[in-house]
Parts: structure tokens; sequence; C-alpha cells
């Protein structure tokens, strides 16, 4: 995937699993299709990547997310576009390309930021989203075809985007190749990702899910980009999704200094033993023990008559209920806002998905399956835990939250 080399070497096995975007109606779901999710790590670059890729075209065509519904996703856009606008000091009408724009909500932020934007999405019912706001969205994946055609067309971005996508990816030096017809040599590639460090010590393992061929490290992608031309010149640290970076690339031509971060953070990668295989088989022995132990009490509850919903019915809930075993005998139903996810099943499971907003009664507990926005949760349902709601969290570690 990365540097081309065969010493790849499994380290989990999360069984049998759906497309955790695939969203069925009860009378569709005989037809869900599973799939190995089994992730692997190559003993020469220590690039993590998935071992088997459905098609993307599966995965991504009629995909359910929707950035904008999603509060702390459109905050962390909102500060990301000004921080991006201040550090590049980029002019007015300056040309960002977001790839992987989902409907809009990253655009919108530079739009705001007086940057002239364009989108590039392969998603029909997201893209709809995006053009009924007057986004101009290329409906395509982003390759190097797709670079090259955007390349002929004139078209230069001052900056290129690509905010938890770029581990979606099943060819990364396609990927990179087509950055390089598009980039000048004064473009840059921002480019966030959840971060591997984070994933293995906080116990992350729902990161990992079939649209995600690769979760990346700094040091890994630095040796990528080298390859083709380009320099990581600054890293960034965010606890968005759980933890992630941002990285900031540009061609070797460009006259941006590399700054200490890089070093520093791939510095912490090997501090955190992801150059050791045996890091990666004492999480996977963490994150079987931790399934285990939630599953065992939500049966308690079961049996003390408590109720339990979910709360969200995010792709990484998925992973994360398939490979526990956690089916609607335990969690009656999951809450959400997504329209393109209400009436339908949490894929692989008989967990119906219903309207947040239209509940009759609260549960006794919420399974937070969103576990990476418990802050923003916690404070959302204040008065449902002021009056003696409980949250139970499954990651890092089984907890139960409450006033």
């Amino acid at each position: 995937m990365n540097c081309r080399s065969q010493r790849l070497k499994e380290f989990i096995d999360l069984g049998e699993q759906p497309n955790g975007n695939n969203f069925l109606f009860p009378e569709e779901a005989e037809d869900q299709l599973f799939f190995e999710l089994k992730m692997l790590v190559c003993l020469d670059c220590w690039e993590v990547q998935i071992d088997e890729f459905p098609s993307p075209e599966f995965m991504f065509s009629n995909h359910p997310y929707i950035s904008g519904v999603n509060v702390p996703v459109v905050r962390h856009f909102n500060s990301l576009a000004v921080r991006v606008v201040d550090k590049l000091e980029l002019e007015e009408n300056s040309l960002v390309i977001d790839v992987g724009c989902n409907d809009g909500s990253l655009l919108r932020a530079f739009e705001r930021c007086g940057m002239r934007t364009l989108g590039v999405d392969p998603g029909k019912r997201t893209g709809e989203l995006a053009r009924k706001q007057g986004k101009v969205v290329f409906e395509t994946f982003f390759s190097e075809k797709t670079g090259k055609a955007l390349s002929e067309l004139g078209i230069r971005p001052d900056v290129v985007t690509a905010t938890a996508v770029f581990y979606h990816i099943p060819d990364l030096h396609d990927f990179v190749r087509g950055l390089n017809w598009l980039m000048t040599d004064e473009s840059v590639f921002v480019v966030q990702c959840v971060g591997i460090r984070d994933l293995i010590q906080k116990n992350e393992f729902d990161h990992f899910y079939h649209e995600h061929s690769c979760i990346h490290g700094v040091s890994p992608l630095k040796r990528l980009f080298e390859e083709f031309g380009l320099k990581i010149f600054d890293v960034e640290h965010s606890e968005i999704h759980g933890g992630s970076f941002i990285l900031y690339v540009a061609k070797l031509e460009n006259k941006a200094v590399i700054e200490p971060s890089v070093d520093e953070y791939i510095e912490s990668e090997k501090s955190a033993g992801l150059d050791n295989f045996d890091t990666y088989w004492a999480f996977s022995e963490r994150v079987g023990h931790n399934a285990g132990a939630v599953k065992s009490f939500l049966q308690e509850l079961k049996a003390n008559g408590k109720s339990v919903y979910a709360l969200g019915a995010p792709v990484k809930g998925s992973t994360f209920l398939n490979f526990a075993g956690i089916d609607s005998d335990l969690v009656s139903c999951a809450t959400e806002v997504n329209e393109f996810k209400i009436g339908r099943l949490v894929p692989g499971t008989s967990i119906p998905v219903v309207d947040e907003s239209v509940l009759e009664q609260m549960p006794d507990y919420f399974l937070v399956l969103s576990w990476n926005f418990l802050d923003f949760l916690v404070e959302k349902y204040d008065d449902y835990l002021r009056s003696g709601g409980k949250f139970i969290v499954g990651v890092p570690e089984l907890r139960v939250i409450e006033r």
C-alpha cells in the first residue's frame, strides 16, 4: 500500500463485517453483504492497512454520512478554515479544492474566509446537498486521472484539502500522483487523518472498518510523500475523531521551511512503540477484553430489567457492535439525526435506527457509539443525565457516566 513491501503481518481480526455505512431497510437485511475485516501492519514502513478492501463504488457512491448534521465536525471545519487561511497567508479569492467534500461544509467555511472553492466527491446524495447550496462539485473519485484532468482545465489551486478522506484511498500512489498533476510549486496539500498513535494508545479499534484502507502515521506518510517529490513541512495535532494529525504538504520546490514539529511527531510515534509489532498485538488483546466487558455489562443490565438505546449510529458503531456480538436483544434501538439512516437497521444487526427528535421515552442507559464526540453529547444531554440517565462508553475502556 505504501512502500510496496510484502512483509505484512496481521494483528487484529474483527470477523465478518458488513459495510458499516450501508444502512438497509428491514426487508433488505437478508441481502446484506459481509466481508472479512482484518488489519495488517507493514514490518518495513509500519503503515497499518486493511487486508481486504471492497469496491470503492460499492462503499462510497451512496454514502450516507453528512458532515453538516455533525455539530462538532462543523465547528472543527470552521476553525480549520480560519487556521489554514491565516497560517498560509492566503489572499482573498484564493482557490481551495476539497477532496471528499461531502455536503460542502468545509467549502462553506472557506468561503466565509473569502476563498473560492471547488469540490471533488463521488457521493451522489451528499453531492446533491452541496450543489443545492451553490457549490461546484465534480462527482468522481480523486486519482491521477482526476488531477491531470483538472490541471488540463487550467485549474490551479492554492490549497487542496482532504479531511478524514486520505485513509479511504485504495491506491495511495495513484492519489499522490494526482496531487502532483494538480499542485503548483506554491500549492499546499492540507490533509487530516486519524492518527495510528492515538488509535493504539486509546484502544480505538472501531476506527477500523472497510472504508478505511489505512490508518496513517506521520512516519510512513513522510516516506510516501518523499517518494513522489513532496515534503511534509508542518504537523499539528487535533482532538477531532479521537485524535488526528493535520499535515501541511508541498512540492520540494516550495519555499516552506520544514518545522521541528515533523521530527517531533515522528519521534513521539517511535516512543509509542509503533515500530514494534508487540505494540499492535498488545492492543489487539486489550480490544478483545474490552469488547467482551461491554457485552457482559449489557447482559447484566438486561437481566436487571434496564433499557438501553445506542446514542448515534456512526460507522464505527457498526464495527463495535458486530465485533462484540451486540444486537437488538441488548440494545433496543439507535437514535439518529441523519435522514439517510433513520428507518433502517444498523448494518449487520437487527437494531432499528430511529429519529432522536421523536423519542417518546428515554432509556435508563445510552450506549455512546460516537465516543469521539462525548463532551458535546454530555452537554447536549445534560437534562437527561441530571434526571438520572446514564451513558455507557466502550472506548478506550468500559465506563459509565452519570451525574
